[in-house]
């Protein structure tokens, strides 16, 4: 195992998210700092105060340029939704391992196109879903491998809070061409989490809600949505619901109730604090409400509506580090060729396929709208046959892969990548 830390080049670093990477990789033990990338006209500055001594660069075609044989192992993307397949493409041309910030990108063409360019030139790509490394979500998904549930049913979910309008002075975070809304910001994140939980989703329905914000200067026909109603069905034959709106005055968010970002208050369960919740997952045995982790169950009681349900605390195990912190290390992992992407391409890939699916369902008369099919190659897959009724429909092997995968809500498998120039304007 070697423990010579591993160079990154952050791209986007100024931004909000950037910064947190930035400030990540420079605190990690394994990880050395060998570029910073942004045009942001107040970049130069940002970086003086994070880290003088680390070069910094305008493009990722003036970094390469200048480092030559010494570019970085990798690199962190992390800017504006519409370019993160833009500045991924060309790193990966240089044959470095990429982290691509959610989602990771904003037309299916295009990640389709990333996903092509990784096989091709043999290098790694995490995709940032880091919901996958929240301690809460975490317990989670050893509770379903568990089964302790039983069988899977349905799970009600939410994502609702409230953005102030200095959010929305950023332009892209209003246009919805740009990557903007709760879709591809918000609930993208959610819908990974909840493929890591129970398999891919085949089919969504849509329904919009009141849009109450009014952007000055903003094309209304452009403008990003702020709320919508979904309806969920998953190839493992889960259905769920899915409220979402960033304009409502409320603690039901993941990023809150999992003490899940260092930047916003936290309302995760402690003693003296009140607990809340955003998933309840539905079970044959139980009721498992996250990240409250409150777990319902009639116990050793016949199985009746007329009889006592009692609940109880699951045990949840938790490092105290955020989960930018534990995705880190596991990049460095992966970098290393110690473990695979806990989040693959293809695992992005779906989650903005899915997005893809809402958009289209909030614009269709219907609201109705099936998600696209995936091709898998048989290294894509890490399944466990546990149920021989149960199919993924999403995604289908090569013929000559003679594989088959199930999808049974308890035991998802997390997908595993095939192993195989634009600037940053």
């Amino acid at each position: 195992m070697s423990t010579t830390p591993i160079t990154i080049a952050v791209v986007g670093f100024s931004g909000r998210i950037g910064v947190r990477h930035t400030q990540y990789v420079l605190d990690n033990a394994d990880t050395d700092i060998v570029a910073l990338v942004d045009p942001d006209p107040t970049a130069a500055d940002v970086a003086k105060k994070m880290s003088p001594s680390t070069p910094f660069f305008t493009t990722v075609g003036e970094m390469l340029s200048t480092l030559g044989d010494e570019k970085p192992q990798a690199g962190i993307v992390c800017v504006p939704n519409n370019l993160h397949v833009v500045v991924a493409k060309e790193l990966v041309a240089a044959g470095i391992d990429i982290l691509v910030e959610k989602p990771l990108c904003d037309s299916i063409d295009d990640g389709k196109s990333l996903l092509e360019d990784v096989r091709k030139y043999g290098v790694k790509l995490l995709v940032g879903h880091h919901k996958r490394f929240n301690h809460c979500a975490m317990a989670t998904k050893k509770i379903l491998e568990s089964r302790s549930l039983g069988d899977i049913t349905a799970v009600s979910a939410l994502w609702t809070g409230f953005k102030p309008d200095s959010y929305y002075i950023v332009p892209w975070r209003r246009s919805k061409s740009q990557g903007g809304g709760v879709v591809f910001n918000n609930f993208v994140h959610d819908i990974d989490l909840l493929h890591y939980f129970f398999g891919p989703t085949v089919r969504v329905h849509a329904e919009q809600s009141i849009t109450r914000r009014k952007h000055e200067g903003q094309d209304p026909d452009d403008q990003a949505e702020e709320g919508l109603a979904l309806v969920l069905k998953f190839a493992s034959g889960v259905v769920g619901t899915f409220v979402i709106s960033d304009c409502v005055a409320s603690p039901h968010n993941f990023e809150s109730a999992a003490g899940d970002d260092p930047g916003l208050p936290q309302t995760w369960y402690e003693e003296g604090k009140q607990e809340v919740d955003v998933y309840r997952i539905f079970g044959t045995d139980a009721t498992l409400s996250v990240p409250d982790m409150t777990r319902w169950s009639f116990g050793d009681r016949k199985k009746s509506w007329e009889s006592v349900l009692t609940h109880g605390k699951m045990p949840v195990e938790n490092d105290g580090r955020w989960p930018f912190e534990r995705r880190l290390d596991h990049f460095v992992r992966v970098v290393r060729r110690e473990e695979e992407p806990n989040c693959t391409g293809e695992d992005g890939l779906l989650a903005v396929m899915v997005c893809d699916a809402v958009r289209q369902a909030l614009d269709s008369e219907s609201g109705t709208v099936a998600v696209p099919t995936i091709q898998w190659s048989s290294l894509a897959y890490r399944g466990r046959s546990i149920s021989p009724t149960t199919q993924c429909i999403a995604f289908a092997p090569s013929k000559e892969d003679n594989v088959t995968t199930d999808y049974s809500p308890a035991h998802t498998p997390s997908m595993v990548s095939c192993r195989p120039s634009t600037p940053f304007l």
